[in-house]
């Protein structure tokens, strides 16, 4: 395997991962191996009037070169309200190559589903469908459309010209998961600087149950205002690639001067890929109580507009 599709397969493990957190139940893997997947959007999830199955293939170049390959599928939907809502979604693909669109895709088709059941017409007159009879579609999956012209990845130099904030900010602390002996506690504080970063850490630190925790896993997205762009760093702490996948799912959630750190003490019970699972469940739980979450709309327009996103040259050494 070429150095460029481990890249690439790393970011669609981690964006499945962000999905599965994100959606719960609504997202259903079809073939792991084939990176097949469908998710289940309606217009309310108490009270559903409206529903439609997005099914989705990744394919090796997605998200770098290539969109997913998808399907819509719902007994209604017909003619121009379909070719409507593919265009929007490849207009979203279009606006932000190279990213991870999923999340912005099943939004979008959620706001159509919303605005069609504010309408007066009443909702679709079929007979209730298995979730299996749902996803058979006689159409093939679409190709969404690929731009002629791909958008080039810019290094920025940012200069540090934020004024440093001094105070301590406060610091939340969520609803502890617990999974074979395993405990895993996410922690959030709100933060403007690096400085705020060191020194939330070093109040975690303080207390002795999170200090002797097998991993803190962290990571942080700052605004900067002047420079629309983004400062943002992760820590695995000997968790590997947790905390990659931790700043992957704040970024698809398009969270801004923010920090979550997932504190995990091991229970002796090797969880395997379950434990990325529950350190993204902690942190969206917190992030979504703590009204850190935009709605998809503002993510849209956030992720087309401000791209640019500079790593801290800052690495903690453990």
């Amino acid at each position: 395997m070429a150095e460029g599709d481990t890249g690439s397969d790393q970011r669609q493990n981690e964006e499945i991962e962000a999905m599965a957190a994100i959606y719960g139940e609504e997202w259903c893997v079809i073939d792991d191996c084939a990176k097949i997947f469908c998710i289940r959007i309606s217009d309310d999830i108490d009270d559903p009037k409206w529903t439609l199955c997005l099914q989705v293939m990744l394919p090796n170049e997605y998200p770098g070169t290539a969109p997913p390959i998808y399907q819509l599928n719902a007994p209604w939907l017909k003619g121009q309200e379909r070719a409507d809502l593919s265009n929007s979604l490849e207009e979203i693909y279009i606006q932000n190559i190279g990213e991870s669109i999923l999340y912005l895709w099943v939004e979008k088709i959620r706001d159509v589903l919303i605005q069609k059941s504010q309408m007066t017409e009443p909702g679709p007159d079929v007979k209730k469908k298995t979730e299996e009879e749902d996803i058979e579609c006689e159409d093939d999956l679409v190709l969404a459309c690929q731009p002629e012209n791909q958008v080039k990845t810019l290094d920025f130099d940012v200069s540090e010209n934020r004024t440093e904030i001094e105070e301590l900010p406060p610091i939340d602390h969520g609803i502890p998961i617990t999974d074979r002996r395993s405990t895993f506690q996410a922690h959030l504080a709100p933060v403007v600087c690096p400085k705020q970063v060191k020194m939330v850490l070093a109040k975690l630190y303080e207390n002795k149950k999170i200090a002797s925790a097998t991993h803190n896993i962290y990571a942080y997205r700052i605004y900067c205002e002047d420079k629309q762009t983004f400062l943002q760093d992760c820590e695995d702490d000997g968790e590997t690639a947790a905390g990659g996948r931790l700043l992957h799912l704040m970024e698809i959630l398009n969270v801004r001067d923010v920090m979550v750190v997932v504190s995990r003490w091991y229970g002796g019970v090797l969880l395997g890929p379950d434990r990325f699972k529950h350190i993204n469940n902690c942190a969206r739980n917190i992030l979504v109580e703590k009204n850190y979450t935009n709605s998809p709309e503002e993510s849209s327009k956030a992720l087309g507009k401000n791209k640019k996103v500079r790593k801290d040259k800052k690495r903690s050494e453990h």
